[in-house]
């Protein structure tokens, strides 16, 4: 545990304060090629930290979104199919991977491998007279 208390405490900040970070913003046009050298390393780790944090967020932001696809330019998406359009029976998409919005394409499979869920298509019937 000193280690890591003697990492925070002691060497990270004697790193910092020795990083030749000018007082003005004229200085740093006085920098040599060495201090521009000495200044990559930090500047590389804010970037690396920046950069995974933006991508955990854009993940945890797309994980609670069901469509990733279809007509993102619209508030709300809604369709309506009348039945008497249906001879025997259709597949509707429940996963909003169907490339033939709003029919089913079997999408949902591939959907279910990656994501290890079970979500399968809505699947309407037209009834038969008697």
């Amino acid at each position: 545990m000193y280690f890591i208390s003697n990492v925070v405490k002691v060497t990270i900040p004697n790193y910092l304060a020795g990083l030749p970070i000018p007082d003005s913003f004229g200085g740093w046009f006085r920098l040599s090629f060495r201090d521009w050298l000495a200044l990559v390393p930090p500047t590389l780790a804010i970037g690396g930290i920046s950069y995974v944090s933006y991508q955990t967020v854009k993940k945890a932001r797309e994980a609670g979104q069901i469509n990733h696809l279809i007509r993102k330019d619209l508030n709300k998406v809604v369709d309506f199919i009348d039945i008497e359009d249906i001879t025997e029976k259709a597949s509707l998409c429940r996963c909003w991977k169907s490339k033939n919005w709003p029919y089913c394409d079997g999408a949902h499979g591939s959907h279910n491998k990656e994501t290890c869920d079970n979500v399968g298509p809505v699947v309407v019937r037209h009834k038969q007279q008697q």
